[in-house]
């Protein structure tokens, strides 16, 4: 199983929509709206790190009001 830890940056007031756009992503296994530097954290699982990076990503680079995000490939 491989892990993806993804933060996220959004369009002021957008945050609650697209959390809830995340959390309606098949592979997405936590969505939350955090403090500090990002507005969101996301946890992506899925048999490979291709699989991840070629169904999951693709689908939330086409949602709307990301600014910035920041991707993190768990190794163990």
């Amino acid at each position: 199983m491989a892990r993806v830890y993804m933060l996220v940056n959004v369009t002021p007031g957008k945050d609650r929509d697209i959390r809830d756009t995340f959390r309606g992503i098949n592979g997405v296994v936590y969505a939350d709206i955090i403090t500090g530097q990002f507005d969101l954290a996301a946890v992506l699982e899925a048999e490979s790190t291709e699989e991840i990076f070629n169904r999951i990503l693709k689908k939330i680079r086409k949602i709307k009001g990301i600014t910035r995000t920041e991707t993190f490939v768990a190794i163990e």
